[in-house]
């Protein structure tokens, strides 16, 4: 496999597309908060001090998934055609399941701005959220498909709607593993 993005010297460069055609490129990624139970009622009751945290997350995945060439070095700015990000709650995980899906027409595929996207949504949550409830975990962002690449689509079959992150967990999670405390201190600092 060549590496695209280093030069002869083997420093950093923007890989050349100059030979590729342009195509519709869709990409998308989930990703995964997970928070206490009263944490998670509030965001769905809409509850949270700080206004409506889905609804301003939501934007926040959005504006990121446009911005991703001022964040990532190396990636080219793309005119986007599409970009929508998805929360669904997972109750018995105490998790909110983001995913997002971002679409353009050119010559460039659009994953890294549909993994952007699910990171600014979960920051978003967190940010909102971290006066509520400090131990909040972000984590399971992964790309689940890409299509529109001269040499094929990509993915991991059907993943949607916290799947993914189940099957995950099923196989990580060790049987004896504590929850967390959904309320008091957070589990693990002194004086508990």
């Amino acid at each position: 496999m060549k590496l695209t993005d280093l030069n002869n010297s083997k420093g950093a460069k923007m890989a050349d597309a100059e030979d590729k055609l342009p195509a519709e490129h869709i990409a998308r990624a989930i990703g995964r908060i997970t928070m206490g139970a009263e944490t998670l009622s509030m965001v769905r009751a809409g509850g949270m001090e700080r206004g409506d945290v889905l609804a301003v997350a939501q934007v926040a995945g959005i504006l990121a998934a446009k911005k991703t060439c001022e964040i990532v070095p190396l990636c080219r700015p793309i005119q986007l055609t599409g970009a929508d990000v998805t929360f669904y709650f997972e109750e018995s995980e105490s998790a909110i399941d983001i995913e997002a899906e971002v679409r353009c027409f050119g010559i460039a595929g659009v994953e890294m701005e549909a993994l952007t996207a699910v990171s600014a949504a979960a920051l978003t949550i967190y940010d909102m959220c971290k006066g509520q409830d400090a131990e909040m975990e972000i984590g399971g962002i992964v790309l689940v498909e890409k299509t529109g690449d001269n040499d094929g689509s990509h993915g991991r079959g059907d993943v949607h709607k916290g799947s993914y992150h189940r099957q995950r967990q099923e196989r990580a999670r060790p049987k004896d593993r504590r929850k967390r405390p959904t309320g008091g201190k957070p589990f693990g600092r002194k004086g508990r």
